[in-house]
């Protein structure tokens, strides 16, 4: 799995012109779901996302988690963070998984989180979607349940 992690201060998901889910201070995560990834790539994503210490403290230094500031999280699927662009001028997206597997993988994350304390909110699984956000930082990270990044 591959997760864009941003650090906002609010962020909003619109379907066909209405809100399907917004957040204040906390995190947007892009989710893109691989062929092969499995329970514990969820798993290993969740822990980084949640501990990961990326808040500033009184100081302004990056000592805080989300889940030590009870931040939320607004969670987007996104299969073309899977897309591979080496050749030619088409991304090819062979290595994303089937859809079912990933909206399956999506949604136990999404489950895990909140099993975790976080609050989170969902776009819709494949839908076309209109992210809005201001990104506070701006801070922004990419994971791999892979060891990529």
């Amino acid at each position: 799995m591959k997760a864009v992690i941003q650090r906002v201060t609010r962020a909003s998901v619109q379907v066909e012109g209405k809100t399907v889910g917004q957040i204040e201070s906390g995190l947007l995560i892009l989710l893109g779901v691989a062929k092969g990834d499995g329970e514990s790539d969820g798993r290993y994503l969740v822990e980084k996302i949640r501990t990961l210490r990326i808040f500033s403290d009184e100081q302004g230094k990056m000592n805080r988690s989300l889940a030590d500031i009870g931040g939320s999280v607004l969670l987007v699927s996104q299969f073309t963070l899977l897309g591979r662009t080496a050749n030619g001028r088409r991304p090819s997206f062979d290595e994303a998984a089937p859809s079912d597997e990933a909206k399956r993988l999506y949604e136990a994350v999404a489950a895990e989180l909140r099993a975790q304390g976080i609050s989170v909110e969902m776009g819709v699984f494949a839908a076309h979607m209109q992210v809005e956000l201001l990104n506070d930082g701006p801070v922004t990270f990419v994971l791999d349940s892979r060891g990529a990044s």
